[in-house]
């Protein structure tokens, strides 16, 4: 029988016993980690894909398909829950009001910064927007308001600068996938811990 492999956990395991939330959470990191080994041109526009499981090609991507990849990477099809999310609570969503869209569209709804936000703060927790390093914990969800109301995203890892003695964060901000001390450099919209359906 093939058995899908998830960061060294088959998928008869994790079907058979979730991981803990910390087990959760270390497998998450491990991915974003890796994810910082990959050549990534930035490219933000819409592209038709295939749905569940859908990726725009390898070698591109924004700040939202590094954490689609991560997340991917440990069983989780974000296009997958929020497209299934959207399409019961279309109102919930900003969809209608900043892209005027009518209806949910698999094919880019999960890879904007503000739809992530809300469906992270409907299915996963919320936390408080702080000033204050050590709030940000490994795993967490960060985003951002660049400036002129530009939405970023970026998960926090277990390394810390030696400079600062922040945790990095691994995200995409044009140059590929990066892990960097930026989680000061730019206004906090968002706090968010996401673990999965059913964890």
């Amino acid at each position: 029988m093939a058995l899908i492999l998830f960061c060294g956990y088959s998928a008869a395991q994790t079907a058979t016993k979730p991981p803990s939330r910390e087990e959760f959470t270390r497998r998450l990191v491990a991915a974003a980690i890796e994810r910082t080994h990959h050549t990534v041109r930035y490219e933000s526009g819409y592209v038709g894909i295939p749905y569940p499981g859908g990726d725009v090609p390898a070698d591109t991507g924004a700040c939202t398909d590094e954490i689609i990849r991560v997340y991917r990477a440990v069983g989780v099809d974000l296009q997958k829950e929020v497209h299934e999310d959207m399409a019961q609570n279309f109102d919930a969503y900003p969809a209608k009001t900043r892209w005027r869209a009518r209806r949910p569209d698999a094919n880019i709804d999960h890879r904007r910064v503000p739809n992530l936000m809300v469906f992270f703060e409907r299915k996963g927790e919320s936390l408080p927007v702080t000033k204050q390093a050590e709030d940000y914990a490994p795993g967490d969800l960060v985003t951002w308001d660049l400036g002129g109301n530009v939405p970023h995203i970026g998960i926090v890892v277990d390394q810390k600068s030696v400079w600062s003695g922040r945790y990095l964060v691994v995200h995409n901000i044009g140059e590929g996938p990066n892990m960097e001390d930026v989680l000061f450099n730019w206004k906090i919209t968002g706090h968010y811990r996401y673990y999965g359906p059913g964890l």
